[in-house]
């Protein structure tokens, strides 16, 4: 499964990075998380998150790549699959950013699990995109 959105937000870059990296505050930003525990701090190549989200498993994300201010990625893995999400910011000329997520999922067992979760999945990264954009606009 592979599910991308992104979007406009009228914020400054470094306000949209600090949102994103602050994983711990993420449930403030959407309902599609219940808690997130940083489990090694600060947040940095190799942090491991244990997420928990409304209807699945919780689950420890690890931060495989990280490009300080502009995009991090991290992965998580279960028995057949292993779950990729990146999390982007793209500065614009006027001082606002497009900020884009995106979800891979690979592994002989994708394609099941892709069936069973893939429209939560893709629901869920929409609302925490969109919950991002309202809360880095909220002054």
């Amino acid at each position: 499964m592979h599910f991308e959105i992104s979007v406009d937000i009228d914020a400054a870059p470094e306000t949209v990075w600090n949102l994103l990296t602050d994983v711990e505050r993420w449930p403030d930003m959407t309902d599609s998380m219940d808690r997130v525990e940083l489990l090694d701090k600060p947040f940095a190549l190799s942090s491991r998150a244990r997420v928990h989200q409304p209807k699945l498993r919780a689950t420890v994300w690890t931060v495989t790549a990280i490009d300080e201010g502009r995009a991090f990625t991290w992965e998580s893995r279960l028995p057949g699959v292993a779950t990729t999400a990146v999390h982007e910011i793209v500065s614009s000329a006027g001082g606002t950013v497009t900020a884009r997520l995106i979800i891979d999922q690979t592994g002989p067992l994708a394609p099941v699990l892709g069936l069973l979760t893939g429209r939560l999945t893709r629901r869920y990264v929409t609302m925490e995109a969109n919950g991002l954009k309202t809360k880095a606009q909220t002054p």
